[in-house]
């Protein structure tokens, strides 16, 4: 199992040295193209026609690193661009699967060599975790993300609402958001603002708002604004009442976390008091909890008490979690 790490290692850094040294001799070619391009040196490729060709990402668009090309045939590369886009990150995805990827030979590593020979077989358990953790502190970003832009937008809304009651253009007042708020909420906004301003339709804009920030709010909005925009009416007005609506929502919202917040500490408990008794029985008596490991017997018992530990957790989370 060591020279099986070992082998892994070595193929990982292979592939990134490969990646690394092709990526940087495709850059250091596209550079010399542009400048032979610009200075007007050097023979230039002709196409069919014997004109020229204008195009200067022709080869970009036509290559592709290894990964990409992975995540494009099973159709993950743009969950992961719109993950991280949500999450304000501005990362590569070739560079979140090689953050999992090192995370989960780091934990396997770890376990491997600080557990004892009878459990080393838990270090594939553990490199699994380890290879989630970066998902999951993208996921955080991203939830964090859009709960601070859900706070923002009903004073947004009222805002918006008040600058067209003074004069203002429906656009002119989403472009004005960019410097009364924060982030991400003048981010977005701004954005949208730019997108309608080169010359993107007012609807596509905000329809591609909606789809950047899932949220029930900016699609309330969104069809409020695009429903104005066909039937007429006081778009002011309107914009008045979505905000008091959300506002509505955040408090029952808050009500039910404060109700049910003895359900999600009591699904906790119930969770990690087995995971605590068994890291103490490893310490204490070591034998006793060597059965769950070296017997057939006892791997199905622990397989199991992991199954119906995790739906038990599934199930009261379930049921504390009320959508509003």
């Amino acid at each position: 199992m060591g020279s099986f790490t070992v082998i892994l290692v070595v193929i990982w850094l292979g592939s990134v040295g490969v990646w690394w040294v092709v990526s940087r001799a495709a850059r250091s070619a596209d550079v010399d193209r542009i400048k032979t391009r610009l200075l007007g040196t050097g023979k230039q490729k002709k196409s069919q026609t014997g004109k020229p060709r204008q195009s200067l990402i022709q080869q970009d668009a036509q290559g592709g690193k290894v990964v990409q090309k992975i995540l494009r045939r099973y159709e993950l590369l743009p969950k992961i661009q719109n993950l991280l886009e949500q999450a304000g990150l501005r990362w590569n995805p070739v560079r979140l699967i090689h953050a999992c990827l090192g995370m989960f030979l780091a934990a396997f590593g770890l376990a491997w060599f600080t557990l004892p020979g009878q459990f080393r077989q838990l270090a594939f358990l553990a490199g699994l975790i380890g290879s989630v953790i970066p998902i999951v502190y993208v996921s955080k970003k991203r939830t964090a993300r859009m709960r601070r832009f859900e706070e923002l937008f009903p004073d947004s809304l009222e805002f918006v609402s008040r600058s067209m009651r003074a004069g203002h253009a429906f656009s002119v007042s989403l472009e004005m958001l960019h410097r009364e708020f924060q982030e991400p909420l003048a981010g977005e906004f701004r954005r949208t603002f730019e997108e309608h301003n080169l010359g993107l339709p007012l609807e596509v804009a905000l329809q591609k708002l909606a789809k950047r920030v899932p949220s029930l709010d900016v699609h309330f909005f969104v069809s409020a604004v695009l429903l104005q925009k066909r039937t007429g009416g006081n778009l002011a007005e309107i914009l008045d009442k979505l905000a008091y609506v959300i506002r509505e929502r955040f408090k029952l919202r808050g009500r039910i976390r404060a109700i049910s917040a003895h359900g999600r500490m009591t699904g906790a408990a119930l969770s990690l008091i087995p995971l605590s008794v068994a890291v103490l029985m490893f310490y204490t008596n070591p034998e006793y909890v060597k059965f769950f490991f070296t017997d057939e017997t006892g791997n199905y018992m622990l397989g199991g008490s992991v199954l119906l530990q995790a739906i038990g957790y599934g199930i009261i989370r379930k049921i504390v979690s009320i959508e509003v």
